[in-house]
């Protein structure tokens, strides 16, 4: 068992890496939402993601757009291209642009831990390539686990988690489950204290939010 100093000293690291090691020659886009706003880093390492987003993002193609499904202890999603001035008994999640995007896994370095941006897909039954939306993501919000579980879950998935995996969520929580299987191409940097206000938001049928979460618009910080 670790010291309790330790442990705290671990999740301050970590909660400082999270929030302010932006790499600098990688893009920052923010999300400018009626509940405030998100600023998200993408990964270079995800080319593919990276400039699919970029180019949604400088087309205006997520201004208007709504967070349709939100999951407590789980994550908040958008890009439903339908979603912009639905009316409120309208059912989403099926709204996209066409095409898909080649999955870019780069696992274990980047998983589902609290606060990374990731590629919402179709099913494994009719996408067996895990090919991610055009549009569609969302933003991991998650929970904390337990030693215990990350055992358990290690055994039902055959795979080992790496340390900084099992420490990450304990420490701040994410989605274990989802790891290895949909594209991880960026992280929230700021606002996250915003994500979170999403996450708690009241929702109703298909896990919609009753009260419209906006996208007002997306913009550009850094290319």
């Amino acid at each position: 068992m670790k010291h309790p100093k330790t442990l705290i000293a671990a999740m301050l690291l970590s909660f400082l890496c999270l929030t302010s090691c932006a790499q600098g020659n990688e893009p920052i886009v923010e999300l400018n939402t009626n509940m405030g706003k998100i600023r998200l880093q993408l990964f270079n390492e995800t080319p593919q993601h990276r400039d699919n987003f970029l180019k949604l993002v400088a087309e205006g193609r997520y201004d208007g757009l709504l967070f349709h499904r939100v999951i407590k202890q789980f994550m908040i999603q958008a890009g439903d291209v339908n979603s912009k001035d639905a009316p409120p008994d309208v059912q989403l999640g099926s709204g996209d642009l066409g095409y898909t995007v080649p999955a870019e896994f780069v696992y274990p370095k980047y998983f589902h831990r609290r606060g990374m941006l990731c590629a919402a897909r179709q099913g494994d039954d009719t996408n067996p390539a895990r090919a991610s939306s055009a549009s569609q993501f969302y933003i991991v919000t998650g929970k904390y686990y337990t030693e215990s579980d990350l055992q358990k879950m290690q055994v039902q998935m055959g795979r080992s988690f790496t340390p900084e995996q099992i420490q990450a969520y304990m420490l701040e929580g994410g989605a274990p489950h989802l790891d290895g299987a949909y594209t991880v191409f960026g992280k929230v940097i700021k606002g996250m204290n915003v994500v979170e206000k999403i996450e708690m938001t009241p929702t109703g049928a298909g896990d919609r939010p009753v009260s419209n979460v906006v996208i007002k618009s997306a913009k550009i910080i850094r290319k």
